[in-house]
């Protein structure tokens, strides 16, 4: 954080400061916790009424932790310590994060703010953007997906003088989220990744999820640079919206864009372990092969995202495809591959539980059967697939797709898994099954089931282990589903 004093904070937040003399009123703020846990020596601790537990209840605690004030939207009388009073303490972080970046761009050093923003793959885009601009200067992005009115307050937060660049990203459930995101950290940079079906529920029509991203590029500095996925139409039309400079990536179309510039993937293709190789090419001419250190023929186009930025930022190609080639870590349950070895046996898994959609499950598929693909003896390939959520209408069509997406691309056996006492859960992951089935002729026996639970799913993975010694096992599903839970608990929480 940069140097501000718990009066400062106070007058950036529009909040009254009680219980502080002048000598406190002067004393450096040297973080921000949402967390009474976290709070510390210097700490200002941000009381939020969530929807089951009540920071404000822990305001009396941190006084005895070192922590010096908090932020409250009433004074909590039994608790001595500085208090800054406000309307509304979620608001008043967005100001305290938004006054921290003023400060940052008041210093004569460089400072740049990248913002993300996409239906899926803003995560792993983050992930691999950080990697290249970490070689460039001190870069600070948000810890997994830190993305709404609260993550990404408390990541732009940690910036300090020393900040080269702050990776922003931006998710969103309804209009105006996004928007409201770009007021607390105005971008100079604007990522826009895909516009897919992710929260369809939530906001009713694909062209309002369009809607709804395009506002990362309305909110962008006056000369603030867009950088879009010329194969995505809608994601491509908000260059007419553009305040400034365009840069295209992509497969397909981004070559089209030579006047703006671009950067693009030919030669796609996927090694044994399911990593992308590719050549990164521009528009200056410019080609480089990339093995990718992560799998899944997806994040290609994430890769090209954060090369585009870091291609911005004045890095060759060359160098771009050398650290690409090292990320083989990112973001916990994305497309993560680790060997689970339990009661003498063994399984590999790529765990790619964080959450899904349409999109990113037949990516994961795909990721699967591309899995050792090239050898001889092959792996029995196990595609556990949980439900995805806030798809709308179709809800049920999307299910019943990718149960037979999962049989027709070739996963050996399928597990559909629902969640305990969740009737809409169960349903889907039935659908999902129903799917599978109807994809089978009559004489294929690959084994396919639906169950209501984590331990089921689990049990139907060992009798499948049991059968099979060399066996791959995919998680995608909702984070309802419980699957990041049952690889957390398959890994001991390694990566």
């Amino acid at each position: 954080m940069m140097r501000m004093m718990l009066g400062q904070a106070a007058r950036a937040v529009d909040g009254r400061l009680i219980n502080a003399d002048d000598a406190t009123a002067e004393r450096i703020v040297t973080n921000v916790v949402t967390d009474s846990r976290k709070a510390h020596d210097g700490s200002l601790f941000v009381a939020i009424a969530g929807e089951h537990v009540d920071g404000h209840d822990f305001v009396a605690r941190i006084g005895e932790q070192g922590a010096l004030g908090a932020i409250v939207d009433h004074e909590i009388m039994d608790a001595p310590c500085p208090q800054i009073i406000v309307k509304d303490t979620v608001e008043a972080l967005g100001l305290l994060a938004k006054a921290n970046l003023e400060l940052r761009r008041d210093e004569r050093a460089p400072f740049t703010i990248v913002g993300i923003t996409g239906s899926v793959g803003k995560t792993t885009t983050k992930d691999l953007l950080k990697a290249l601009l970490s070689t460039l200067g001190d870069t600070i992005a948000p810890v997994g997906s830190f993305n709404n009115e609260i993550g990404l307050p408390l990541t732009a937060l940690d910036v300090n003088e020393d900040t080269r660049y702050l990776i922003a990203e931006m998710g969103a459930n309804h209009l105006g989220e996004i928007a409201h995101l770009t007021t607390i950290a105005p971008p100079d940079v604007a990522v826009v990744l895909k516009v897919g079906v992710a929260h369809l529920g939530e906001f009713g029509s694909v062209e309002h999820i369009a809607q709804a991203k395009s506002e990362i590029v309305r909110g962008l500095l006056n000369d603030g640079v867009s950088v879009l996925n010329a194969d995505d139409a809608r994601v491509a039309a908000m260059s007419a919206i553009a305040p400034g400079k365009v840069v295209w990536f992509g497969v397909e179309h981004a070559q089209a864009h030579d006047e703006d510039g671009y950067v693009a993937a030919d030669d796609i293709t996927l090694d044994d372990l399911g990593r992308p190789v590719f050549t990164i090419v521009d528009d200056g001419g410019v080609e480089q092969r990339v093995t990718l250190g992560i799998g899944g023929a997806h994040n290609v186009m994430n890769a090209l995202a954060a090369a585009s930025v870091a291609r911005l930022e004045g890095m060759p190609l060359e160098r771009i495809a050398d650290v690409l080639s090292h990320v083989t870590a990112v973001s916990p349950h994305r497309m993560a591959v680790c060997e689970v070895t339990r009661d003498g046996e063994r399984f590999t898994l790529i765990d790619d539980s964080f959450n899904a959609n349409p999109d990113s499950m037949r990516a994961g598929i795909d990721g699967l059967i591309a899995w050792r693909a090239q050898e001889d003896v092959q792996p029995f390939r196990v595609a556990m697939l949980g439900a995805m959520l806030e798809l709308g209408a179709d809800e049920t069509r999307a299910h019943h797709d990718i149960g037979r997406y999962a049989v027709e691309a070739g996963a050996d056996a399928v597990v559909a898994v629902g969640a305990d006492g969740d009737d809409h859960l169960n349903t889907l992951a039935q659908t999902i099954a129903d799917g599978a089935r109807e994809a089978l002729d009559a004489a294929d026996a690959r084994p396919v089931t639906a169950v209501t639970n984590t331990v089921d799913a689990d049990e139907a993975v060992r009798r499948l282990n049991a059968a099979h010694a060399d066996m791959v096992v995919l998680l995608k599903g909702s984070h309802a589903s419980g699957l990041s839970a049952l690889a957390t608990r398959w890994t001991g929480g390694a990566r």
